[in-house]
């Protein structure tokens, strides 16, 4: 069998695993070990830094170890793993990669949020928002809101929860699985633009946007792909892609969450900061859970197009 079609065995099993098993407790979780990393050198450097260029340095060695640190682990994983009988080493091969994605995850947070509007649990819904899918404060914003930033959250996390591992994985293997997911934990928890922040988080940050640039433009084609499997509109998705993806101060997430947009034929905004889809419906709880279906078609698309390559290869 071909390196190419192992690769595609890896991530099959990776993805029938997250979508049986979900994840396991953050004390088991290699995310939730970066995370700890990750917070205690922030507490070590806001705690030494006072000038800006010792906080840029200190958000310059932060990524620079965390990458050191990944990239190793992987490699040390995969030499390990192809001593073991070849079924063997793939499935420790998966579970490896299930560890760097959260497909079912994902869904699931939608789908409570949807569950909780359809049974007029603003506040529920609100609380279950803020606590799994969005930063932003959510304690004010109406049923519709809350749908669209759902929706929105199931969007651009398609692009950097699921597609961008799986995307590296199938470019790298475990290191640069494992490497997207350190910058991408970082950015979340450093990457601020307060001024304790800024510069400790900036490195971080950048990296994260680099690593997203092709990712997230690869979810917004297969998104559009996806679009006849939940009935949704490739071409409006098109559509609203070319007009409105550059609205977001995100250089990535504009892509895959207008797209969704389009495809679905809703309005998703944040307030003061941007509207994409300007002139569709206002989002409703069923568009939650038609979002969710474009995820999990989205991700089929994905693997049908690594199906290709490999066979290509």
């Amino acid at each position: 069998m071909t390196a190419a079609a192992s690769m595609l065995v890896v991530l099959c099993l990776a993805l029938l695993i997250d979508l049986a098993l979900g994840d396991p407790p953050n004390r088991y979780h290699p995310v939730a070990w970066m995370g700890s990393l990750i917070m205690a050198m922030r507490r070590l450097a806001v705690r030494e830094s006072r000038r800006p260029w010792s906080k840029l340095a200190w958000g310059v060695g932060l990524v620079a170890a965390g990458l050191a640190i990944s990239i190793a682990a992987g490699c040390l994983m995969e030499t390990g793993l192809a001593r073991l009988p070849k079924i063997a080493g793939w499935l420790g091969e998966a579970l490896a990669l299930k560890m760097t994605f959260s497909l079912r995850g994902l869904a699931q947070a939608a789908v409570r949020v949807a569950r909780a509007l359809d049974a007029g649990d603003l506040a529920g819904a609100r609380g279950w928002l803020y606590q799994h899918l969005v930063s932003r404060d959510s304690s004010q914003l109406d049923e519709s809101a809350v749908a669209a930033a759902a929706v929105e959250s199931v969007a651009e996390n398609a692009s950097d929860s699921v597609v961008a591992p799986l995307f590296y994985y199938a470019l790298t293997g475990l290191p640069g699985a494992l490497a997207y997911r350190f910058v991408n934990t970082a950015d979340a928890l450093v990457g601020y633009r307060d001024r304790r922040h800024e510069w400790l988080g900036w490195p971080a940050a950048r990296l994260d946007d680099l690593l997203n640039l092709a990712p997230a433009r690869l979810t917004a084609i297969l998104m559009m792909l996806a679009a006849p499997l939940v009935g949704g509109s490739p071409t409006r998705g098109w559509g609203i892609w070319r007009r409105d993806a550059r609205l977001t101060a995100s250089p990535n997430a504009g892509h895959p969450m207008s797209v969704a947009a389009g495809v679905l034929g809703i309005e998703l905004e944040k307030a003061g900061h941007y509207r994409l889809g300007s002139g569709l419906a206002v989002a409703t709880p069923r568009d939650i859970s038609r979002s969710v279906r474009l995820l999990y078609a989205t991700v089929g698309c994905l693997v049908a197009l690594i199906t290709l390559l490999a066979w290509v290869w």
